[in-house]
């Protein structure tokens, strides 16, 4: 009987000290699983499946361990809405766009914070043939394949056209004019002035 426990006992304590090596996305065998994983739900993860983790889960509503979507919230989000009256800024610090539709003279006044860059203008010229040429042509003096179907798109070099200031254009992308469509809900505010930027350099060609 001694000579089996020698024999058994350097092996479980391989095994014991194999199952304690944590590297990794691997954490080792754990005690006490609820000591290392925080319950309180993540705003930075979401995991839908209840079973996952059940293989270790000791949770008293039964579910896995790493189940941590909130069933609260209407699509089990665990992300809170921001504060009344929070106003969002971008990655550049740039607010959000508060004139109304109407207002194109207030927006006419206004200057692009970006600069006359080649990187921006390289930008502008990817987001324009992105999102304009289709309707505006490739250099803005034709209409472009949908532009020629809905006819009336006029060249960037028009009468009415050519002199429009960057705020102008800026807010025509952004809410539209006429059968242009509003784009500020798929551009962003930064992708908007580049190619705002753009178009006045195929203005001034």
């Amino acid at each position: 009987m001694l000579n089996k426990i020698k024999t058994v006992l350097p092996i479980l304590t391989l095994v014991l000290l194999s199952a304690c090596t944590a590297g990794g996305d691997y954490q080792g065998l754990e005690y006490a699983p609820q000591m290392y994983h925080s319950v309180p739900y993540d705003a930075l993860t979401q995991i839908k499946d209840k079973e996952a983790g059940t293989w270790l889960s000791n949770r008293e509503d039964e579910l896995g361990e790493f189940y941590n979507s909130n069933p609260n919230n209407e699509y089990e989000q665990n992300m809170r809405l921001p504060v009344a009256g929070t106003v969002r800024r971008t990655a550049n610090g740039m607010l959000p766009y508060r004139l109304e539709k109407d207002d194109i003279v207030t927006a006419a006044a206004r200057v692009s914070p970006l600069d006359d860059s080649p990187e921006n203008l390289v930008e502008g010229k990817r987001l324009f043939e992105l999102y304009c040429d289709h309707c505006h042509g490739k250099n803005g003096l034709e209409a472009g394949s949908v532009g020629v179907v809905f006819a009336g798109v006029p060249s960037f070099k028009a009468v009415a056209q050519k002199d429009l200031s960057e705020g102008h254009i800026f807010h025509v992308i952004t809410y539209g004019i006429r059968r242009m469509g509003a784009h500020g809900s798929q551009i962003s505010p930064e992708k908007r002035w580049k190619i705002v930027k753009y178009v006045q350099q195929l203005q001034n060609q």
